[in-house]
């Protein structure tokens, strides 16, 4: 076990594994146990001891196969099912930036209380059982509500999905901050395709709409062209903000023309900003759909693209999907077993699915919930 860091802080002695995982062990407990045992017997197998996420610094909750949490239900970690032959895997929440124009309400946020990360092992065999059932050609996308590539066993995931039957593609999401040559070379072979946030192609504009300094638009496009040198594949998304960006996209396209996006998939997936009901708020009023699209096909005829995609230009199509454990207005006897992504909620076990329950009942509980979701196999639910 190698530490990338470790300090004091507060009452804690701190141990940081792979720049994520921070293993919090209160000095008392740690003075006493360091006579005895190593640091990695002592954050291996000792309690006391709080996980939290490096970079958001919120509590962090490790799914495994012995916590008992289902990866069927929630969108802030685990597998997602909309009945297509796409797979979406997510395996940590938290994002090390802040756009402006979270959907999610990502970085400093005053929504989220509480970041996910699974095991890989649970992960990837919950993942086999579901891509059982889709057939041959199943997409694998590693995306999630944050940055996924700060799950720290990436490339061993990679390397278990591609060993899953069935998957033809594996893609994943990025704003490419946490990426460097190296991982990327280590990843040749495993990822497909990059979907990669690039909203500005000036410094001050990108750093504005990633709402940090700490965000490069030069490093982006270096991960950009690293990519395309070990065969993975770039879709360049940049999140179209009126106000903002709006001199950006054009500099975009012509980047990704220039480097060679989009070699057997689609390079460029414009975003138009939308106001979520749990999403950050941008001053200014967004594009209407109409002339947000009447835009892309300008820039269709000016430079020979097709930017107006669907979910068959990159094949994906209608494939059969587990079943809905509930109906809408169910009551269901459930068990509180972990706080939930946002405040006022907790997560909540029924019928082998997990489910977010909108409650102050304390982990271990058991209550009614009456379900007030059931889209996608993602299940909300209110106390009764």
């Amino acid at each position: 076990m190698i530490f990338s860091e470790v300090y004091d802080e507060g009452n804690d002695r701190v141990f940081v594994l792979r720049d994520t995982i921070e293993v919090r062990v209160p000095h008392q407990f740690y003075t006493k146990l360091s006579k005895k045992y190593s640091d990695e017997e002592i954050v291996s197998m000792h309690e006391p001891k709080v996980l939290k996420h490096h970079c958001t610094h919120r509590p962090l909750v490790y799914v495994t196969k012995e916590s008992e949490i289902p990866l069927i239900g929630h969108t802030a970690f685990g597998l997602i099912d909309r009945g297509t032959n796409l797979i979406q895997v997510r395996p940590i929440s938290g994002c090390n930036l802040n756009c402006i124009f979270c959907s999610v309400d990502e970085g400093h946020t005053q929504t989220r209380q509480t970041d996910f990360i699974v095991d890989t092992d649970y992960l990837v065999e919950e993942f086999a059982k579901l891509a059982a059932l889709k057939g041959d050609d199943i997409e694998a996308h590693i995306d999630g509500q944050g940055e996924p590539f700060l799950y720290p066993y990436m490339v061993e995931l990679l390397e278990k999905l591609r060993k899953v039957p069935g998957v033809k593609v594996i893609s994943a999401q990025s704003n490419g901050m946490v990426l460097d040559e190296e991982k990327i070379k280590a990843m040749s072979g495993l990822l497909d395709r990059i979907n990669l946030s690039l909203s500005s192609m000036d410094e001050r504009t990108g750093q504005i709409l990633a709402g940090t300094k700490k965000f490069s638009v030069e490093h982006v496009k270096n991960v950009a062209r690293w990519c395309l040198e070990n065969d993975i594949d770039v879709l360049l998304a940049p999140v179209w903000v009126p106000g903002f960006n709006d001199g950006e996209i054009e500099k975009i396209i012509e980047f990704g023309l220039e480097i060679g996006v989009g070699r057997k998939y689609p390079g460029f997936g414009i975003q138009n900003y939308v106001r979520y009901q749990f999403g950050k708020k941008v001053r200014g009023k967004p594009l209407r759909f109409d002339q947000f699209f009447e835009k892309l096909e300008e820039f269709e005829r000016k430079y020979d693209l097709h930017l107006r995609l669907t979910p068959q230009d990159f094949g994906i199509h209608k494939a059969k999907s587990l079943p809905r454990a509930f109906r809408k207005g169910d009551l269901v006897k459930v068990q509180i077993v972990a706080p939930g992504r946002v405040f006022g909620e907790m997560l909540a076990v029924a019928s082998g699915r997990v489910i977010g329950v909108l409650t102050d009942k304390p982990v271990g509980s058991h209550i009614t919930a009456e379900i007030t979701r059931t889209t996608d196999n993602v299940y909300n639910a209110v106390l009764r």
